[in-house]
């Protein structure tokens, strides 16, 4: 049995992606606790990490597959738990919420299933762009009544909505790339 090199984890960046995560239960404790404003910094700080992980593991040949799982996992458990924040506080609807957790449970059924026949689905740029806009909307919630008396509308809503569609137009674009590239490994698979 062939034995493969262990990765060195406990690198910076997989350092930040952990901190994210001890972020958590913090952020939820400011935001229950209506310290809206030391909760947004936290999700700023955590945001920002997320930023530098990815320079730093870029910059400095630090890509790990544990950081490949724990990054994006860090990121979209963030991302849920804000958002769950505001729409238990009823800054957020409830529709954008099960949105997103839908398409999160596809991504992740769908990442395992192609793990399995060693086929991986990279990110793309609507995907980021979406998650973008997901982490706009969702610092324009913490001002939400700041715009809607300076702008006249509740553009945090409007950002939401707009960060739903970008949402589903990427799951759109990678489940047609997943399913392509799943049939390509079924068939490499069945020729050998």
């Amino acid at each position: 049995m062939q034995e493969y090199p262990k990765e060195k984890i406990w690198n910076v960046p997989n350092c930040l992606t952990m901190l994210r995560m001890a972020l958590l239960p913090v952020y939820w404790y400011f935001i229950m606790n209506d310290h809206l404003y030391i909760a947004l910094a936290i999700f700023i700080a955590a945001s920002l990490t997320d930023l530098l992980d990815g320079y730093l593991a870029r910059k400095n040949n630090q890509i790990t597959n544990f950081g490949k799982l724990m990054d994006p996992l860090a990121d979209k458990l963030m991302s849920i738990s804000v958002l769950l924040s505001m729409v238990l506080k009823g800054i957020a609807p409830w529709p954008v919420l099960v949105v997103l957790l839908c398409k999160e449970a596809i991504m992740v059924a769908g990442g395992l299933i192609l793990l399995r026949h060693q086929v991986v689905v990279y990110s793309i740029w609507i995907g980021k762009l979406a998650q973008t806009v997901v982490v706009l909307a969702l610092l324009s919630c913490f001002f939400h009544q700041w715009l809607l008396a300076h702008l006249g509308f509740p553009l945090h809503l409007w950002l939401l909505w707009i960060a739903v569609g970008l949402t589903l137009c990427a799951l759109f674009v990678y489940a047609s790339q997943a399913v392509k590239q799943y049939r390509e490994a079924v068939a490499k698979e069945r020729q050998e």
